[in-house]
């Protein structure tokens, strides 16, 4: 469309991640959110478009009250009376999917991992001109032409994540893609520059079936339990397992405005884009606020009508 507006954004998480499903049918009471198919981890756009309109102060009363009209264009207003005033929010996210998940590696202390699906994914949602990766029963790291010295997770031929052990082979196109992620994420904020070289050092591309076992098998699973205020011990059957993405988890999805549905002629896409979908965020996304959880970075990129 003329008047389109799209960008991506990347979610990096700075604390243990709970984005919860409610209660679950295994021994996790409470599991996260995973695709249907696929069955790895991802975030429903719902919850990051929420977050956001809730970082800006656009809350119900804010919208009505709102002379600009941006708040309420940009994320809609309902009314349970139908009123000629109500219009759906102009922006819109897709979920944001699993991109890199970090794996505890013998060597390294951790790897940040991905599949060449998990990049295909990203190459046609951000409409990358760079060719996808290959690889089959074989870890691939960055090549020694990369910018930086050998990966730190890789030693001699060998890695290990987990328990599992593959062999290594230095690839120059995931040396490309390392740099490319490294660059959306980790530039643009000075306190977070450094992080592009230990993001490359550490940055391993494993086959598709790998890569869906450690998303299962490598998220974090913590026991809680419920206090008696009163007696100060553990309450009668209130322990629980609930389940967590770990920190350093990169996950990625699109945003995007095509219509402003707020009847104001003055306020385009890209006005609303620039505004709210700008530069970098520093949100709370999912459960578990009060002890931390979910403390993320949300960074934009690209945005060219």
């Amino acid at each position: 469309m003329k008047d389109m507006c799209e960008k991506n954004y990347w979610i990096h998480a700075v604390s243990p991640l709970h984005i919860g499903t409610g209660r679950g049918i295994g021994y996790i009471d409470l599991p996260i959110a995973r695709e249907k198919v696929t069955g790895w981890p991802y975030i429903p756009g719902s919850a990051v478009k929420g977050v956001i309109a809730d970082y800006f102060g656009a809350d119900l009363e804010s919208r009505k009250n709102d002379a600009s009209s941006y708040k309420k264009a940009a994320f809609g207003l309902a009314s349970s009376d139908f009123e000629a005033t109500e219009n759906a929010g102009s922006i819109v996210f897709s979920d944001a999917v699993i991109v890199c998940l970090p794996v505890r590696s013998f060597y390294g202390t951790f790897a940040w991992i991905t599949s060449p699906f998990a990049l295909a994914r990203i190459k046609r949602a951000a409409k990358l001109e760079i060719p996808e990766v290959k690889t089959k029963e074989c870890a691939l790291v960055c090549s020694d032409n990369s910018g930086s010295d050998n990966s730190v997770c890789a030693n001699g031929d060998k890695i290990y994540l987990e328990d599992i052990d593959l062999n290594v082979d230095k690839n120059e196109l995931v040396s490309k893609w390392a740099e490319l992620i490294a660059g959306r994420v980790f530039s643009g904020n000075k306190d977070w520059e450094e992080w592009q070289e230990i993001f490359i050092k550490r940055f391993v591309v494993v086959d598709d079936n790998i890569f869906t076992f450690l998303c299962e098998t490598g998220t974090e699973v913590n026991a809680r339990i419920m206090i008696k205020n009163e007696l100060k011990t553990a309450a009668e059957g209130a322990l629980w397992y609930e389940e967590s993405l770990p920190v350093e988890t990169i996950l990625s999805g699109i945003v995007w405005c095509d219509k402003v549905y707020e009847k104001k002629e003055e306020i385009s896409p890209k006005q609303l884009m620039n505004k709210f979908c700008n530069g970098e965020l520093q949100l709370q996304l999912g459960g578990k606020a009060s002890i931390g959880k979910g403390i993320v970075r949300c960074i934009f990129y690209g945005g060219e009508q």
